[in-house]
């Protein structure tokens, strides 16, 4: 896969009133569950005083992040690049970029990248970290 808009993420930078950051600065994390899957932490709530988060998220091709929930976090999805299958609850959809996907807390869900890989941008209010 060619990285293009999720490369602009991914060199992208966060500007906000007491901070500037460059996202090529901080590091990619092994997802702790899920092998396959790492996530690049852009925005954490010690930058939004516990409010929210922002993660950029890459799935390898044939890797999934399986059933799970959050509580009391509610998810977003904006697909960047690639594709996969997503379940949100009961309805299950392809993911493709420009979709976007939002997960209530408490309702499972799970995220299989097809075979070019899936990149997220994901969102988690309140923080997921």
């Amino acid at each position: 896969m060619v990285p293009h808009v999720f490369d602009s993420f991914n060199h992208g930078q966060l500007l906000n009133h007491h901070d500037e950051r460059l996202f090529s600065q901080l590091p990619w994390n092994a997802h702790p569950s899920f092998s396959g899957v790492a996530l690049k932490h852009l925005v954490t709530s010690k930058e939004t005083n516990g409010m929210f988060s922002y993660h950029l998220v890459k799935i390898e091709p044939g890797h999934a992040i399986g059933d799970h929930i959050h509580d009391p976090q509610l998810e977003t999805h904006e697909v960047i690049e690639g594709t996969g299958v997503c379940r949100n609850g009961e309805v299950v959809g392809e993911y493709k970029p420009g979709m976007i996907s939002i997960f209530l807390p408490r309702v499972h869900h799970a995220v299989e990248a097809g075979e070019d890989g899936l990149l997220i941008f994901a969102k988690f209010i309140p923080p997921l970290c």
